[in-house]
C-alpha cells in the first residue's frame, strides 16, 4: 500500500497542524514497516524532516496552502506517485483530487465566528474567502473515505454542519510531548529576563485571534493586580496583526503588569511554563486545546474557560470559569494565586490527566484507519 501525507504544514511553520503532523509522521515511521509513505513538503520544512524509516521519502510540494497552485499542481503531483490513499492532515483538500483520502478535521472554527474581525482582509475579499472556505471544508468532508476528528466535541460539530453517516468519523486525540523530564531544569531567571518576563507572573500561550478572548482577559488581570501589584500577565506568541491589536488596546487603556513575550522557542518556553504562577485558557472555541496540557505536563495549574471541548480535553484537572464574564476570569485568578490547597489538587490531576494522551496511540489508530479506508 502506498500512502501519501500532504506534510506542507510539518514542524514549527504550520503551528498546531504543524505539531500534529510532525508527531504524527514520526509515530508512524516508529510503528509501521510495511507500508510505503510519501511525506509531501515545502522548502521551508524540507530538511527539517528526515526520515528515520527505509519505507518513509520524502517529496517537494512547494505550493502555497490554501492558494489556486495548490488546487492545480497538487493534484498533479500526488497522482505522479500512483498513491493508493492520501492523507490530508487540514481541510484544504484540492477539489480536483479524486482518488482515495481522508482528512482530518481540527475544527471549524470559521463557521462559528465569521467576522471581518479576524481577518485582515477588507471586509468583500473576507466573506469571498469564506465562501470558498465552505465549499472547500464540506467537499473534502463528504468526499473523504475517512474523516479524523481530533475530539468528540469536533465529531459532534462536524455532524450538526454536514449529513454524512457517523461512522465515517474518527476520533483520535492528540497529545502532549512537552514533559518536564524531556526538558531539563536551566536556569529560569536567565531565561526569564531573555524575554523581559518578570515574576510572579500568570501565563498564556497561543495566538491572539479573537476568539482567544485576550481583550476579557487583560481586563480581568487588571481587576486583579490592582490586589497584588507585583502580578505580571505573560502572553507567549509570536507577533502578528492580532497581537498588534492586542497591544494597542492594551497601551490605549494604560493597562500595566502585562508583558508580551514574542515568539519563545520550545527549549525555553518549558522554562517560562514552569516559573510560572498558573496557565491561563479563556478561548471561547476549540477543536481540541494543546497549550493547557502542556502547562499540565510542566506542573503548573490551570484554570480555562468551560467550553464544551476544553472540559473534554483537560477533565476534571482544571479551574473553570465562564470565558465570557470578566469577574468570573478574575476570580479564578485570584483563587489559584491564592488558594494553595486548591494548586496542589490541580497539580497532581493536571499530571495524571496528560498521561491520557498518547502520541503513539494517535499513530496506531491512524494506522488503522488507513487500513480499514
Amino acid at each position: 500500500m502506498r500512502v501519501g501525507i500532504d506534510a506542507r504544514f510539518y514542524g514549527p511553520i504550520g503551528k498546531g497542524l504543524g505539531r500534529y503532523t510532525q508527531k504524527l509522521i514520526e509515530n508512524l515511521e516508529k510503528i509501521d514497516t510495511e507500508r510505503e509513505y510519501y511525506v509531501f513538503l515545502r522548502k521551508e520544512n524540507f530538511n527539517e524532516y528526515q526520515p528515520q524509516n527505509k519505507n518513509f521519502r520524502k517529496v517537494l510540494a512547494d505550493y502555497q496552502w490554501y492558494g489556486f497552485s495548490e488546487q492545480i499542481n497538487m493534484p498533479r503531483l500526488l497522482k505522479k506517485y500512483n498513491l493508493d490513499l492520501v492523507h490530508f492532515p487540514h481541510f484544504n483538500v484540492p477539489l480536483f483530487y479524486r482518488k482515495k483520502f481522508i482528512v482530518t478535521i481540527h475544527d471549524l472554527i470559521l463557521l462559528h465566528f465569521p467576522t471581518v474581525r479576524g481577518t485582515t482582509l477588507n471586509p468583500l475579499f473576507y466573506w469571498l474567502k469564506f465562501m470558498a472556505y465552505k465549499i472547500v471544508i464540506g467537499s473534502a468532508i463528504k468526499r473523504a473515505n475517512g474523516v479524523i476528528a481530533v475530539s468528540n466535541f469536533t465529531k459532534k460539530d462536524i455532524l450538526k454542519h454536514y449529513k454524512i453517516p457517523e461512522e465515517k468519523i474518527a476520533v483520535t486525540y492528540e497529545a502532549c510531548s512537552r514533559l518536564s523530564a524531556n526538558y531539563p531544569p536551566k536556569k529560569g531567571d536567565r531565561i526569564l529576563e531573555k524575554y523581559g518576563i518578570m515574576k510572579p507572573y500568570i501565563l498564556y500561550v497561543g495566538n491572539a485571534y479573537p476568539h482567544k478572548n485576550l481583550e476579557k482577559l487583560v481586563l480581568a488581570f487588571v481587576r486583579i493586580a490592582e490586589k497584588n501589584p507585583q502580578l505580571h500577565l505573560t502572553l507567549v506568541g509570536k507577533e502578528d496583526y492580532f497581537y498588534k491589536i492586542l497591544k494597542n488596546f492594551v497601551w490605549n487603556n494604560k493597562l500595566k503588569n502585562i508583558i508580551f513575550s514574542g515568539h519563545i522557542s520550545d527549549e525555553d518556553l518549558n522554562e517560562i511554563y514552569r516559573n510560572s504562577e498558573m496557565y491561563i485558557f479563556p478561548s471561547l472555541y476549540e477543536g481540541f486545546g494543546l497549550p493547557p496540557l502542556e502547562a499540565m505536563a510542566s506542573g503548573i495549574p490551570v484554570a480555562a474557560s468551560n467550553h464544551e471541548c476544553i472540559r473534554e480535553v483537560l477533565g476534571n484537572a482544571a479551574y473553570y470559569f465562564d470565558g465570557l464574564e470578566i469577574e468570573e476570569l478574575a476570580s479564578a485568578m485570584a483563587k489559584i494565586t491564592t488558594d494553595e490547597n486548591l494548586r496542589k489538587d490541580l497539580i497532581a490531576k493536571g499530571y495524571g490527566q496528560v498521561k491520557k494522551y498518547d502520541w503513539k496511540k494517535t499513530a496506531e489508530q491512524t494506522l488503522e484507519i488507513y487500513q480499514n479506508s
